[in-house]
């Protein structure tokens, strides 16, 4: 339950600041950190059994068959990712109390942070893959949210358009490779996933599953050649920066990366894939951000870099590099999100970003440079500082590995020189804001120091990464220990947090770093020169250029495809079903099977030979409409027939019933219409039509020859077997409709009434032009209510409502239900507007259609609600038997309440589709009056 809670109250609070917006800026904010600080205490209570090695995992039924549990687990690696998300989380708020200005809807700002906040926990703690990747779409999404949070500027909407394209894009991919390890596998959930590892690899289908996960991983985790759209997001406010660069949204593709670890690491595939991507991804951030003069471009691709390292580390075939991998994420985290922070401030006091503007800031902001210099020399990997350990253990596992044989030497030395650049750039963020002569032509000039309280989350990060450089030991070791541990799924391998391991190779690599760093930063003019003399690919303008090209492809694709043609989609999907046809009977040896084919008597023969001659029939008076629906209508007959020829009654009575309120329906809709259909098919295209229609029915005729000469199991049996005693009636039809399956029939019913008062909605004040004679030239008769037919309809109505009552009341033994009753009654009720004429039939029937629909769907709901009551699956049926005198013994069953919404449903939708195409030629009928 703990576990549930933590996850679930930042989504909870989210209504919190939007309540206490009014109350104040201070009371909004108050109100956003208040569920992010209660999951925060409750992770923490937690926290002796990670440490422990403990793995708590709840389990929750949901859609079992389709593998989707609400399964959550807490490990060390959950709790670390868990803490980053609430502790800096916390701290991002209180600054972003400071940060935003009056004008800004802080209240939305927070609900949109309290459910990014929520769908990372969702991420980290998630047992079940399918689970967490609802989660993980729903960082995609609530990012974009965020970062074009400043949506009345273009480069916002932007970059939170080309962020959500990329990671969406990547989210596609991953779901097909979590779809491929259930498979393999045989379930989602990570316990048994990781516990699998020899079975994933070995699988023919590992390479494809392990590139499907890694797309995922690489665009969340903005790998190259995915790494754009990272720094296009900078156009979010400073406070969201901070969270995704450092917590969050970047940092879900290397969790990814550690969290399956067991599952798909050890192999040569993942091993060139991740350390190959890593480490070009860690050169490319490296060298980009050194030359970028924008301050969060500059941390953007520096965080690019860093990215790559760890999953570089992670590629490497070492378990220490994945210590060292995981303990980066630590270190990383803190230094990235004071920095941004920092320069938050420096944006926030100056006005602009541009580092060829904001110099000489330690005269004006002291406090803040001293803050951010710190962080800085951790980001660069100075002795002391947190970043040295985790970068010193990062050149240790390069020298280790021997993954490109006898070039392996390439990878220690591509880590030195984006180490290199690592202290360049942070050379450049150090010397160049707060030193290097004063400021230039600044929007907010003097800038001074902000706010005491909001220094206090970028004071809080900076400590951290004093305590963890020099006292790891004591700070930091327990929750690494932990991580490291879930992360493996396996015994910690030894090894040392200590600051001095003597002079050794890594050592050395670091002073060349620094040295080197130094060396590129005193001669960044002649490299700015030629960077500048260099191509500049604008990302953006790619970006948008791809976008137009996929869209304009889509489009002529379905303008191709969907051109409005209704021969054209029936042709092709004839097409389509022969060829799949075609491909499915090619392997049979023989077409004909075992079984003998039911034998025919003369009079099947002779129905089966008019059926064929009216469908036919049809076909060929297609064009004079009103004889081919009556043609049509005798081919409808012949199928019910066959139905009850066949012992399917219930099947009969349904399709004469359909048959009959269709009839009445394409009655009404060709008064409409011209008499005749004209001629607007070429000769080739009727050519083509013939021979779509041959080979379609050939198809349909080979493919029932090949089933039914052919055993196979049906599921009848069951439904026979349990019809009486499971839903206490013999008609097995009607006990599955409303019992076995009244699921469907109860979501049928739904789309019954939603189409019907979606049609009421098209035709409601529609008026259409209407034909004064008939195709012959005849004028239509000036008496449009025949007496014949007024009397007739009399007698009928009470008739016809007898017989409904009657076959409402046996559907649930005898062939019959509420569907039947229904189409009956509105065949009944649809009479009198024929016969009648609107005005007449309406003033006599003083109830709304809509109601009537809208009640039969209310209460076929409520049955099924009923059965939650007492414990029992949704629509579950109850019944039992009574005895009255003269009555006798008789059954009572929920079954007839589910039917009494079927048949009310079934009256109310097609009463308000019939009777609203009258309303349309209403005025017809009072114009021969």
């Amino acid at each position: 339950m703990a576990l549930a809670l933590i996850i679930a109250l930042p989504f909870l609070g989210i209504c919190l600041p939007l309540l206490f917006a009014r109350a104040g800026r201070s009371a909004c904010a108050a109100g956003a950190a208040l569920a992010p600080l209660a999951a925060l205490i409750l992770l923490m209570s937690k926290r002796a059994e990670v440490f422990a090695g403990e793995v708590e995992i709840v389990r929750l039924s949901w859609l079992p068959e389709l593998g989707l549990n609400l399964s959550l687990r807490l490990d060390g690696l959950g709790f670390l990712f868990a803490l980053l998300i609430l502790g800096i989380g916390l701290l991002v708020i209180l600054y972003a109390r400071y940060y935003l200005s009056k004008s800004d809807p802080m209240g939305r700002f927070f609900g949109f942070f309290l459910l990014f906040m929520g769908s990372m926990l969702g991420v980290v703690l998630s047992e079940n893959l399918l689970l967490m990747l609802m989660f993980w779409e729903l960082t995609s999404l609530s990012s974009f949210l965020l970062i074009g949070f400043w949506n009345h500027r273009q480069d916002a909407r932007q970059g939170a358009r080309m962020a959500l394209t990329v990671t969406g894009g990547g989210g596609l991919a991953l779901l097909a490779g979590i779809l491929l390890i259930g498979h393999i596998v045989g379930s989602y959930e990570l316990t048994e996933v990781l516990a699998s590892g020899d079975l994933i690899r070995a699988h023919s289908l590992y390479p494809l599953t392990l590139i499907l996960v890694l797309l995922g991983v690489f665009t969340k985790s903005a790998q190259f050649p995915f790494h754009f759209w990272l720094p296009r997001a900078m156009a979010a406010p400073t406070p969201v920066s901070a969270f995704l660069h450092s917590a969050t949204m970047v940092k879900a593709g290397v969790f990814l990366l550690a969290r399956l670890y067991p599952a798909l690491a050890n192999s040569e595939w993942w091993f060139y894939l991740v350390s190959m991507t890593g480490m070009a991804t860690l050169v490319f951030g490296a060298v980009l951000a050194l030359f970028q003069h924008d301050l969060k471009g500059l941390l953007a691709y520096s965080t690019i870099s860093h990215l790559g390292l760890i999953t570089l580390l992670f590629g490497l075939d070492s378990r220490l590099a994945a210590v060292a991998a995981i303990f980066h994420i630590i270190n990383h985290a803190t230094f990235k999100a004071s920095l941004f922070m920092a320069a938050g401030i420096i944006d926030h006091e100056t006005g602009t970003r541009d580092m060829r503007k904001i110099n000489g800031m330690w005269k004006y902001l002291p406090h803040t440079a001293l803050l951010a210099m710190v962080a800085s020399l951790a980001m660069a990997g100075v002795p002391l500082l947190n970043g040295f350990l985790s970068k010193e253990m990062f050149f240790a596992e390069t020298l280790e590995q021997h993954l490109l044989g006898s070039f392996y030497w390439i990878i220690p030395v591509a880590a030195t020189m984006a180490s290199a650049f690592s202290v360049a750039y942070s050379l450049r963020f150090v010397h160049d804001v707060f030193f290097n002569g004063e400021p230039v032509d600044l929007p907010n000039y003097p800038p001074h120091e902000p706010p005491r309280y909001m220094k206090i989350p970028v004071e809080v990060l900076v400590l951290l990464c004093l305590l963890v450089g020099m006292l790891p030991g004591l700070t930091v070791a327990p929750l690494l220990g932990a991580a490291v541990g879930a992360s493996l799924n396996a015994e910690v391998p030894e090894y040392s947090l200590s600051i001095w391991h003597g002079f050794n190779l890594p050592l050395i690599m670091s002073f060349i770093a620094m040295g080197g760093g130094l060396m590129i930063y005193l001669l960044r003019r002649p490299m700015f020169r030629w960077y500048e003399g260099m191509p500049q690919p604008d990302a953006l303008r790619f970006f948008e250029q791809a976008m137009h090209g996929f869209t304009a492809g889509a489009g002529r694709l379905t303008g191709a495809l969907e051109n409005g043609s209704l021969q054209r989609y029936l042709a092709l999907t004839l097409i389509s079903a022969l060829v799949l046809v075609i491909v499915s009977l090619t392997p049979l040896q023989s077409l004909a099977g075992s079984v003998a084919l039911t034998s025919l008597d003369g009079i099947t023969v002779l129905g089966f030979g008019i059926l064929a001659i009216t469908s036919l029939g049809t076909a060929l008076l297609h064009r004079r409409r009103l004889v081919a629906l009556i043609v049509l209508s005798a081919a409808g007959l012949m199928v019910a027939l066959a139905f009850a020829r066949y012992s399917a009654p219930d099947l009969a009575l349904t399709q004469l019933s359909v048959e009959v309120v269709t009839v009445i329906l394409l009655i009404l809709v060709l008064y409409f219409m011209p008499e005749r259909t004209p001629v607007e098919s070429s000769s080739v295209r009727t050519f083509r039509d013939i021979l779509l229609a041959a080979g379609g029915g050939v198809m349909v005729a080979l493919l029932a020859y090949a089933v039914m000469t052919r055993p196979y199991d049906s599921i009848s049996a069951f439904f026979l077997e349990n019809s009486v005693s499971g839903g206490g009636g013999t008609n097995v039809v009607n006990v599955i409709l409303v019992d076995f399956r009244g699921f469907d029939t109860l979501g049928e019913i739904s789309v019954l009434a939603v189409a019907a008062v979606g049609i009421f909605g098209l035709l409601h004040g529609l008026k259409l032009p209407h034909a004064q004679h008939d195709y012959s030239g005849r004028a239509w008769s000036p008496d449009p209510h025949p007496m014949l037919l007024d009397a007739l309809t009399r007698v009928l109505l009470p008739l016809a409502l007898l017989i409904s009552v009657f076959i409402f009341l046996r559907g649930h033994n005898l062939p019959g239900g509420g569907f039947i009753a229904g189409l009956v009654t509105a065949v009944a009720l649809i009479m009198q507007y024929v016969s009648h004429g609107v005005v007449w039939t309406q003033e006599r029937q003083r109830y709304s259609y809509h109601g009537m629909a809208g009640a039969g769907v209310l209460i076929a709901a409520l049955t099924g609600l009923g059965s939650l009551l007492f414990d029992h699956p949704f629509l579950t049926t109850a019944f039992s038997y009574f005895y009255l005198p003269l009555v006798g013994k008789f059954e009572l069953a929920t079954a007839m309440l589910f039917d009494l919404g079927v048949y009310l449903t079934v009256v109310g939708a097609t009463m308000l589709i019939l009777s609203n195409i009258g309303h349309v030629g209403q005025d017809i009928c009072k114009e021969y009056e």
